[in-house]
């Protein structure tokens, strides 16, 4: 793929016009599509966990549909196996080679439905793919297309016929969000927009995988002073010293942090990261990552908590912040 620059101003443009698409079907859930934005910009993947009919898969295929580039889908069940994920070497009787026959991991977009009703063997399937954007079969490596985007879907494991995710693929996700019920009034609305039309037929993209590539590499040039860095590792050692913790967020987590502000900094036009980007982007980005002690340490509410908690225990860069203020004015 050919490298093409893309001007900030126009890349905000665009991103902008790709979030109001996406609103357009998923009604009431901007910071939610800003969020996954985030994710795509910083390369990361992004993990949905909710209650079924929640508008997960939606929000995935609404993406996809405003972005010019291929998708493919997992249905994950407990018979879905390594190879229906990566693909595998079929053998041609005449020609008499094997040739790989690629599976739905190599695409642009990957949604991943259900993936916790899948076996733990069948998850791990995925963890090259998302880490070094590769994957292996039969021996030979085949190297995925850019941008690889993997949004997985998964309900609460306390539903039946769930698995737990293993905590290395967990960690590889850089964000873990839920969508949540609608208000009544988004409710409404959106029963009466679905009432006469497919709304997602009707999304076209504004957005090449070009652009996307060029987008991602700008946002590793966002500026992160060393003020902000030492606040990053700060809240990552309280963490660490929570007394609720077994395992808090390790060098992988910081880093994924410090990732997903420089790409909403960029999302919001700045070139800069600020402490308020950082705060907002602690509970999507390090809830999933800390274990807790007690047997509740599944709940997303008590690990979210634990981030606030070592967030209040740090003070935020004063100086930085006031200098983010003015640099806005």
């Amino acid at each position: 793929m050919s490298y093409i620059r893309m001007e900030h101003e126009h890349a905000v443009e665009l991103l902008n016009r790709v979030m109001k698409r996406v609103e357009s079907v998923i009604i009431g859930k901007k910071q939610e599509i800003r969020y996954v934005l985030t994710a795509m910009l910083s390369g990361g993947h992004v993990l949905l966990e909710d209650v079924p009919g929640t508008g997960k898969t939606m929000l995935v295929r609404a993406v996809a549909s405003a972005l010019d580039c291929s998708m493919g889908r997992i249905q994950f069940t407990s018979d879905v196996m390594p190879a229906d994920v990566t693909g595998t070497s079929m053998y041609h009787p005449h020609t008499g080679e094997f040739k790989f026959r690629p599976g739905p991991v190599m695409s642009n977009i990957v949604l991943a439905d259900e993936i916790n009703r899948a076996s733990p063997r069948t998850q791990s399937a995925l963890l090259e793919a998302m880490e070094e954007r590769r994957v292996t079969v039969d021996g030979t490596t085949y190297a995925l297309p850019r941008p690889f985007f993997l949004l997985a879907t998964q309900n609460p494991l306390q539903f039946e016929g769930t698995y737990r995710l293993p905590e290395a693929q967990l960690d590889r996700f850089i964000m873990k969000i839920g969508l949540g019920y609608p208000d009544p009034e988004q409710e409404v609305e959106l029963l009466t927009r679905m009432q006469s039309r497919e709304l997602l037929d009707e999304l076209r993209p504004v957005m090449l995988a070009e652009e996307v590539v060029a987008m991602q590499r700008e946002v590793k040039h966002v500026h992160v002073d060393s003020v902000v860095k030492q606040y990053l590792v700060a809240v990552a050692v309280a963490s660490r010293t929570h007394p609720a913790v077994r395992l808090g967020i390790s060098p992988r987590g910081t880093l994924a942090w410090m990732a997903a502000a420089q790409s909403f900094a960029y999302l919001q036009g700045r070139s800069y990261v600020i402490p308020d980007d950082v705060k907002e982007m602690a509970v999507p980005v390090l809830s999933h990552r800390v274990q807790l002690k007690s047997q509740n340490r599944a709940e997303i509410w008590a690990q979210a908590q634990v981030i606030q908690e070592a967030l209040s225990s740090v003070p935020v860069p004063v100086q930085m912040a006031a200098q983010g203020r003015g640099r806005r004015q």
